[in-house]
């Protein structure tokens, strides 16, 4: 089944490896990990995506992870109401000719051209990963040369609490 995780930690060197490595230890597979700085200055949130067998091996990823010493927060938020996006850059190859058949496939998923080669065009498209993942099968027959992926990132809708007040730690 899979899960979302959020939380949050203190932003300094090390913190993503010994999570990551917490999830490795116990053969828990991550489907993505996004990270990046909050409001909070020196505090960065994580969001994971992971594949677990059941309720109660999430719980305990949770657990786990609370134990951490620079987590401040940790929130499994799959079944609130979220809004979760991922961004995908995808390099597909494509003549002059069939670039408008392109431009009209693409329209619908409100994604756009970033850039344009002479044999590719390079789309980008935002939203939810099923939505990504539905261009991506739309693009596969006109021939994808590469892709790239965020990885999902998320919050919890309205005023949802996920993100409660920071415990504090004694930092030496």
């Amino acid at each position: 089944m899979r899960r979302i995780i959020t939380m949050t930690v203190h932003n300094r060197p090390g913190v993503l490896n010994r999570i990551t490595g917490l999830f490795t230890k116990r053969h828990y597979n991550i489907e993505s990990i996004t990270v990046g700085h909050t409001e909070t200055e020196g505090i960065s949130r994580m969001t994971f995506v992971v594949n677990v067998e059941d309720e109660r091996t999430a719980e305990q990823i949770t657990k786990q992870l609370n134990k951490q010493i620079d987590v401040l927060k940790v929130h499994d938020i799959t079944d609130q109401a979220i809004v979760a996006r991922e961004l995908a850059l995808i390099k597909v190859a494509v003549n002059p000719a069939a670039r408008q058949e392109i431009y009209t496939l693409i329209e619908p998923f409100r994604a756009a051209i970033v850039d344009v080669g002479k044999e590719s065009l390079v789309i980008q498209v935002t939203g939810e990963p099923e939505k990504v993942e539905a261009l991506i099968d739309l693009l596969k027959s006109y021939g994808i040369k590469e892709v790239a992926r965020t990885g999902t990132t998320a919050f919890t809708r309205g005023s949802q609490k996920a993100a409660a007040s920071y415990k504090t730690a004694f930092i030496i």
